[in-house]
């Protein structure tokens, strides 16, 4: 069963998936320690980081599938 990262909060992803947080660093965006990142899905935090949504789930997406590690 796939997850549906579009409805995750970016708190929810970096939690589960730690080496995620390389990926929000990596596109610039301010959701590591923010206190917004539970309540904000990756469409809003992409938004509002100016950040493009399809880019970023692809490299969230590739991170998670390589697994731990």
């Amino acid at each position: 069963m796939e997850v549906a990262l579009e409805t995750m909060s970016m708190d929810a992803i970096m939690r589960r998936w730690p080496k995620t947080i390389r990926v929000v660093l990596r596109h610039h965006m301010l959701c590591v320690g923010c206190p917004m990142a539970p309540f904000q899905t990756v469409a809003e935090a992409c938004r509002d980081n100016g950040v493009d949504r399809a880019v970023f789930l692809e490299d969230v997406r590739r991170v998670i599938e390589d697994g731990p590690g």
